[in-house]
């Protein structure tokens, strides 16, 4: 039976939760869904890109090295400098285990292990959705999940999302136990919190959720909550005052972006991909739960609002905003939706939550038919069928290192013996000489190699292009 008491007063005494030996097969139904659109997304078979590849170069090396390169803030390759794994450390010692499994060293490995946690965590999230609004509420609300074209976009990453997901998934079941039972779930919170944060960082802010939403239903009796809410990010806290400490405080923040207070407009948005019918029926079916919702009201509408206005006020201090950063809080939106469609009428119920997980499928149909991410793999497999031994091949700058690095290593090691990355330069006493770049909408990425190159009297001779949806690349020949 759900436990309608959750969504009330503080003191409310929540019953005895229902049996569940015959829920099985509902509960699997959302995983199993998105591990199958996961599998159609990675048929396509696109090579990795560059935060793929990122993932795969640091994951492979020694845990003393991964760590050391974390503590320290020191790159683990000559043209990487400034770029350390010390944000994501816990994330790549945790695909360095995997990778250590036999035949999961590839790279389509790394991207079903995403996958796996991301289909765990939505069923983690089912199970505890269920047990406080009832299963039917679960199961829709995984489904809306599994079928959101946000999530499905991170999930076939080979990134710390479908990780942070699990926790996630798993923190909120702690919570929905102690809940009904406590105290039980306080040491699953505990640990799965931990992890939420450790993963990836702005998943705190739905920790905080989570201790938020406890105050508001347990009262004074939510303390033990907020204490192990705190232990639990202490980790996260810890790791970034390690990267202050280290020096890369700020890596990556050009990527980050000033909304100018519209983040949380924004933020839905990317929840829909950008299709209007999922945003508006998604935002009217989350009012709708966070007012008539059962059983999840107060919990779903703090996993949506609290870290929303901490971004918000974070944003007051600088650019915070990237969509795939906010998903373990926007799951909640997802949530309050799957509640919102079963707080109908009871006869519009079913046709609301059909098109809720419609209308997801429809705006993540666009992901079937989305183009490579960046083309490294199918550069180094058209040079591995023209490179002459001993002709120089030149990563002009980073994205290009990076992409050369990785595939000549692991599908075409003949030409490491001539591999030049940065900071060394191409050699202008070769008569031909292969240049890989970067090209941006303005031109290519700025490099002394052709400066070089022209001063030896060498000049592009063919040119072959390479684009991706996130980075083009190009291959040229130079010769004499």
């Amino acid at each position: 039976m759900a436990t309608t008491a959750l969504a009330g007063h503080a003191g409310a005494t929540p019953p005895s939760p229902a049996p569940w030996r015959h829920a099985w097969a509902a509960e699997l139904l959302p995983p199993m869904v998105l591990i199958t659109l996961g599998t159609v997304l990675l048929s396509a078979g696109h090579g990795l890109w560059f935060d793929e590849l990122f993932t795969a170069e640091i994951a492979r090396l020694p845990l003393a090295d991964i760590l050391h390169a974390a503590v320290s803030g020191e790159a683990t390759a000559s043209y990487l400098a400034g770029i350390p794994p010390s944000y994501n450390a816990p994330y790549y010692l945790v695909v360095h285990l995997w990778t250590a499994l036999p035949g999961a060293d590839g790279d389509t490995s790394l991207r079903v292990f995403s996958l796996l946690a991301t289909a765990g965590g939505v069923g983690l999230v089912v199970r505890a959705v269920g047990r406080l609004a009832g299963r039917a509420t679960g199961v829709l609300a995984g489904l809306a999940l599994a079928a959101n074209p946000l999530l499905l976009e991170q999930t076939v990453e080979a990134r710390s999302y479908g990780p942070a997901v699990l926790a996630t998934g798993a923190a909120l079941l702690g919570l929905a136990r102690w809940l009904q039972d406590p105290p039980r779930g306080l040491l699953l919170l505990g640990l799965a919190g931990a992890g939420m944060g450790l993963m990836h960082w702005y998943a705190v802010t739905v920790l905080v959720a989570f201790v938020a939403a406890a105050l508001l239903l347990r009262g004074r009796r939510a303390v033990p909550v907020v204490l192990v809410g705190a232990a639990a990010a202490a980790p996260t806290a810890l790791l970034v005052g390690m990267n202050l400490l280290n020096g890369t405080g700020g890596r990556n923040a050009e990527h980050l972006r000033d909304t100018g207070g519209t983040l949380a407009d924004l933020a839905v948005e990317a929840w829909a991909g950008g299709r209007t019918p999922l945003l508006y029926l998604t935002v009217g079916l989350a009012v709708l739960g966070a007012v008539r919702g059962r059983g999840v009201r107060v919990l779903g509408a703090c996993w949506v609002l609290v870290p929303l206005l901490l971004l918000l006020l974070a944003e007051q201090v600088r650019p915070v905003y990237l969509p795939r950063y906010l998903l373990a809080g926007l799951l909640g939106l997802g949530v309050l939706a799957a509640a919102g469609a079963l707080a109908v009428p009871r006869g519009a119920r079913s046709p609301v939550a059909a098109l809720l997980v419609a209308f997801s499928l429809l705006a993540a149909a666009p992901l079937a038919d989305r183009e490579p991410r960046e083309g490294s793999d199918r550069l180094v497999e058209a040079l591995a069928a023209m490179h002459r031994a001993g002709e120089p091949v030149v990563g002009a700058d980073l994205r290009s290192a990076m992409g050369l690095d990785h595939y000549v290593r692991t599908r075409a090691p003949a030409l490491r013996a001539d591999l030049l990355l940065p900071p060394d330069d191409a050699p202008p006493g070769a008569d031909r000489v292969w240049l890989v770049r970067r090209q941006l909408p303005g031109g290519f990425s700025s490099t002394d190699d052709v400066d070089l190159l022209t001063a030896a009297g060498l000049s592009i001779d063919r040119e072959w292009a390479f684009p991706g949806s996130k980075t083009d690349l190009v291959l040229q020949l130079w010769t004499r």
